[in-house]
């Protein structure tokens, strides 16, 4: 099946023919670091992660380039700055760090290209001298103006009327300008702003002609795809077009115009003015959401789970769901697969994704091959999946999380070498047992209970936390594992932390597993 994308400019579904296969080009514009970003930024960034890594899937990686760009000047950056008493520099660079390690934590692949603002201001000066030399832009009083008139199709990306837009324009009103409508290209600065040498006087960049400018550097002067937030339509795209489009004489900048859509918290529109802006740092790091920290994962799943062009709620039962949902597929695949089983897209999830990145629909198709990949091979075992079409289903599972940006096997740690106690084996052996009898792996957990057997423990058949009054240590030690773990599965923390102080006195110590079945150790 042809990839089917929906078009901004066109507002339909459109088959999607690259300019050039061997080099697909896409621009998504990328954070202002003047803070951190919120999660609503988050959703852009997985989005167009999702749409990255489909185009490399069906074109080939060597042909796909990713152009996602850095705005290191501007004025809320000036802001900070001066509010935080900083040096500029020293505050974009700390923010683009943070940025960084956040993409990192949702699992974002590096984009191929990541220009910084400041590092193209020739460019943004060449293209401001192409819109004047060609009659689409002003100077007046050490600004340079785009003269909107002069572009009769001003308005084909937002489709809005003429009144609309000048309220929505949030540009300054100024009585050196020629209409309402016109925005600025170049400004002047002052000593204590940052500045650069131009045909104009020393001064600083516009917003919107960044992006113009560096994707013409990068990308040339008309590309496949070009993506954002809905909310940058009007007025950040609609000016980018109309300057790359006067610049260059086309008709259009890119083919296709792709638009991710809001995002809400709990149900409330997210507002720094309501309190209620949340930040992937703090979802990642902190216990401001539902009294706890959630992974990178997690969080990217709860957001990929919407259609990319709905509006989404953000909320705790979602991210919980989502969380659930991981650990079964991991639990499937137990997490730790020694190597050998390669991922698959079934093409029924290609066909999926490829109509507009219907992700909801592909998380569908992965929820079927989750519940057919009934195996659950143990740690560094030799033992393998005797059904071809579990195993089959379980690569399905694998490749379809993969290009979703889910990776199931990323928390896999290699086995430790260091001898353990009989007693703290024969408690993560239980643990196992029990999953594999969860998991219905009826010859596994036979296996482990023979193992355990030899440790000389009789494990029960049922899920009671003992058959019998244990009569030894490591049968006690069995007991009280089982127990914790039931405590956690139900999130009684406090019985659960009550469990842990016991076994502590005992010297044994667990670890959790997101994924899997806790293991237990003796402290050193």
């Amino acid at each position: 099946m042809p990839l089917r994308l929906y078009n901004t400019l066109t507002r339909q579904k459109e088959f999607f023919k690259p300019l050039d296969p061997a080099s697909v080009r896409l621009y998504a514009c990328g954070p202002t670091v003047y803070d951190h970003l919120h999660i609503g930024n988050g959703r852009m960034l997985i989005v167009f992660d999702v749409l990255f890594r489909l185009l490399r899937h069906v074109y080939g990686e060597a042909n796909v380039k990713y152009v996602r760009n850095i705005t290191d000047v501007d004025d809320k950056i000036n802001a900070r700055a001066a509010e935080r008493g900083v040096d500029i520099r020293g505050l974009t660079d700390e923010m683009t760090a943070i940025f960084h390690e956040d993409a990192k934590a949702l699992d974002c692949l590096a984009p191929t290209i990541e220009p910084r603002a400041t590092e193209h201001i020739a460019e943004m000066i060449a293209l401001i001298e192409r819109l004047i030399a060609k009659g689409h832009a002003y100077v007046a009083e050490g600004h340079v103006l785009f003269d909107v008139p002069s572009m009769p199709a001003y308005g084909k990306l937002s489709k809005r009327p003429l009144d609309e837009m000048i309220a929505g324009a949030r540009v300054e009103v100024a009585p050196y300008k020629r209409g309402p409508m016109d925005f600025v290209l170049w400004k002047p600065s002052s000593p204590q702003e940052p500045g650069w040498e131009s045909p104009w006087g020393r001064g600083r960049p516009g917003w919107h002609i960044e992006c113009s400018a560096m994707s013409w550097k990068h990308l040339g002067k008309d590309f496949d795809i070009h993506g954002g937030g809905i909310d940058l339509v009007f007025p950040h795209h609609e000016n980018e077009m109309a300057q790359s489009c006067s610049a260059f004489g086309r008709d259009v900048m890119a083919n296709f115009w792709m638009h991710n859509g809001h995002l809400e918290l709990e149900g409330k529109k997210m507002s720094k003015s309501l309190g209620n802006c949340l930040t992937i740092h703090e979802l990642l790091h902190t216990e401001n959401f539902g009294g706890r920290f959630w992974p990178g994962e997690v969080l990217r799943l709860a957001i990929v789970k919407t259609h990319y062009r709905r509006p989404i709620d953000f909320t705790v039962q979602a991210l919980e769901e989502a969380e659930r949902r991981i650990q079964r597929w991991c639990r499937r695949i137990r997490y730790k697969w020694p190597g050998e089983l390669k991922p698959l897209v079934h093409e029924d999830f290609l066909r999926a994704l490829k109509d507009d990145l219907n992700t909801h629909k592909a998380l569908d198709l992965m929820g079927g091959y989750s519940s057919t990949a009934n195996f659950n091979p143990p740690f560094n075992s030799d033992i393998r999946p005797s059904d071809e079409e579990a195993m089959q289903n379980a690569a399905y599972l694998l490749g379809g999380a993969s290009l979703l940006g889910l990776d199931l096997t990323k928390d896999a740690e290699p086995p430790t070498e260091e001898p353990i106690s009989d007693m703290a084996r024969v408690m993560t052996l239980s643990l196992e047992y029990d999953w594999a009898r969860a998991a219905k792996n009826s010859a596994e957990a036979d296996r482990i209970r023979k193992e355990v057997a030899a440790l000389g423990v009789d494990l029960p058949n049922d899920d009671e936390p003992a058959r019998k009054q244990p009569v030894s240590d490591k049968e006690r030690a069995v007991m009280l594992s089982r127990a914790r773990e039931r405590a956690r599965a139900s999130k009684n923390w406090v019985e659960a932390d009550r469990i842990r102080e016991e076994l502590d006195a005992l010297r044994l110590v667990p670890k959790d597993n997101k994924y899997g079945p806790t293991k237990w150790d003796v402290k050193r």
